[in-house]
């Protein structure tokens, strides 16, 4: 397949997913839909004067996205699992940390009322600057009187900030970006800032793992965890300047939605809706039993070096990118459902592929770079665009808003499980005349959960499409069409709950 043609599949699997909900944060290639009181619905330019207005924005919010990805490269999970190694962190202080941001998803509801009452430019300029400078305590940390254990205190508590903030400032980004883009151009614009995010990413991380390979101490706080912690903070000031270029096309003095809780319970009240919801949670529980520690594992247990453990990441993030096309247009033929089934299923045997790396045999980590690339590529496409097939247009941001907080508390949860648990197990231990480590009890467990949490997927009920309802039906579904079409989309059956009050349309 030509670049061209690959580039032109890759903006037509991403036009329907534009505006798809897990966790983001501002500066990622793909926004969620709106704050549960924001218009997400962008109209697109009439005059000469505003489409130029537009087109600086969009290139400002490219450079921004490139600029957050040096951010997350300095400041992300491999920069605080660095941190954590450094200042001897137990694994349950790591699962916590590292949960945090799912844990912060608590305040989705109190932050969209914020972006609602104050405007969501203005919240998302003031937030995001102040979630991405509190690293500074972490550039100083070093210098500051402190005990190991009140190092590890502000590691924590920086982490914790950062986190809450974080969730603030991304509710108030992703409700700006759906006024911003207008909705004739969505797909195809941040398909290409995909790509161009995806680039930075990849070449951010691997520069972040030479200068912590460089300047790597052999004991204590290395000198590169301070520097990078610094620059992550200049990026996150740049990231606002970038931001503060791009326009709020929001008309002045526009009447606030008033947000109602009351409707936050409706997805419980929806049959289709529930059968969503009880899937991510069980399938956020068993990724978070385990998603934590396969950083740590790498660095302190199989003795990799930071820009080894770069390359191994670059190359999923590669895989994931070229495959992408190809999972959206499955997914434009049979619908999310048989995609989300298919590619659960197999990322549950993802983990039991680190039942046999060593510090002296790391090949094994090359097929799961290579299926882990392949199947999350097609796993996070497909669960992008079910949540937007289940929920109703009326009320669906609050649709949105609960099934990330109830997948992120879930994650959370049974991370602080799995931290605990690996400091409860032995570090090293035999069964069956095999050697295992603590950390891979938590992946045999987190495999066989994750299957477990496949078959939910099976209960699945996408309007308009055929859903896959054993493993023969996923088979028959997944195969190449004979001709076209291959599938009759059935048709939609009416709404499951009421209209909600105007007040609270998305």
């Amino acid at each position: 397949m030509s670049l061209a043609r690959l580039h032109r599949h890759v903006l037509r699997s991403l036009t329907h997913l534009s505006s798809a909900v897990p966790i983001f944060r501002p500066g990622t290639a793909t926004p969620l839909l709106g704050a549960p009181s924001a218009s997400t619905t962008a109209a697109a330019p009439t005059g000469r004067e505003e489409r130029r207005t537009l087109r600086g924005s969009l290139r400002a919010s490219v450079g921004e996205g490139m600029v957050a990805e040096v951010f997350t490269a300095c400041a992300g999970s491999t920069a605080l699992t660095a941190w954590a190694l450094a200042l001897e962190l137990s694994p349950f202080l790591v699962g916590v940390m590292t949960a945090l941001p799912f844990f912060s998803q608590f305040i989705q509801f109190p932050a969209a009322w914020l972006t609602s009452t104050l405007g969501h430019r203005r919240v998302a300029l003031g937030v995001v600057l102040l979630s991405r400078q509190v690293m500074w305590p972490l550039v100083l940390l070093p210098w500051l009187p402190l005990s190991l254990e009140g190092q590890q205190r502000v590691l924590v508590g920086v982490a914790a900030v950062s986190a809450v903030l974080g969730v603030v400032g991304n509710n108030a980004w992703v409700a700006w970006m759906g006024e911003l883009v207008p909705e004739s151009i969505r797909g195809r614009f941040f398909g290409r800032r995909t790509a161009l995010c995806t680039l930075g990413n990849i070449v951010a991380s691997l520069t972040t793992g030479v200068v912590m390979d460089r300047l790597r101490a052999p004991e204590g706080l290395s000198p590169a965890l301070p520097l990078l912690a610094a620059v992550a903070c200049v990026a996150g000031a740049v990231c606002t300047v970038l931001m503060a270029r791009q326009h709020d096309p929001a008309p002045p003095g526009r009447e606030r939605a008033t947000l109602d809780f009351r409707v936050a319970l409706l997805p419980l009240k929806d049959d289709r809706a529930r059968r969503v919801l009880t899937y991510q949670m069980v399938w956020n529980a068993a990724v978070g039993l385990s998603a934590p520690f396969f950083t740590f594992y790498m660095l302190h247990n199989l003795q990799m070096s930071f820009l080894l453990m770069s390359v191994q990441l670059a190359a999923l993030a590669g895989v994931r990118m070229l495959t992408a096309p190809l999972w959206g247009k499955l997914i434009d033929r049979v619908g999310a459902q048989p995609v989300v089934l298919a590619c659960s299923l197999g990322i549950g045997f993802l983990p039991l592929v680190w039942l046999f790396p060593s510090p002296t045999f790391l090949w094994p980590l090359v097929a799961d770079a290579l299926l882990a690339g392949v199947l999350w590529s097609g796993h996070n496409l497909a669960i992008f665009a079910l949540p937007l097939s289940v929920a109703p247009r009326k009320g669906r941001p609050f649709y949105l808003a609960a099934f990330s907080t109830a997948g992120g508390l879930a994650y959370a949860l049974a991370s602080s499980l799995g931290g605990g648990l690996a400091s409860l197990l032995p570090t090293t231990f035999t069964v069956g005349g095999h050697l295992w480590d603590n950390f891979q009890v938590l992946f045999l467990l987190s495999g066989l959960a994750r299957i477990a949490a496949a078959f939910l997927a099976v209960r699945i009920i996408e309007p308009g499409v055929r859903t896959a309802r054993s493993l023969g039906e996923l088979v028959a579904l997944l195969q190449p069409p004979r001709s076209a079409p291959a599938l009759e989309r059935v048709p939609a059956p009416g709404p499951l709950v009421e209209p909600l009050p105007a007040r609270a349309e998305g």
